[in-house]
């Protein structure tokens, strides 16, 4: 499973980040990064909360 962000619709809320700090970041710039863009097994539903908590939506989870 893989998690992407569209950075056009992203306005670095942080929602994602504090639920998933190892997978998500923000920069000084307020730019999201994915740290592992492929989702271990551990993390699929914490990832898959964030992905549901994004206010823009974000955040898209693809198999």
């Amino acid at each position: 499973m893989r998690v992407r962000v569209d950075p056009l619709v992203c306005e670095a809320n942080g929602v994602c980040s504090g639920l998933a700090p190892e997978v998500f970041d923000l920069d000084d710039d307020d730019m999201l990064h994915i740290l592992r863009p492929d989702v271990p097994a551990e993390d699929v539903d914490l990832v898959r909360n964030a992905v549901r908590s994004c206010p823009k939506a974000a955040l898209a989870l693809e198999d």
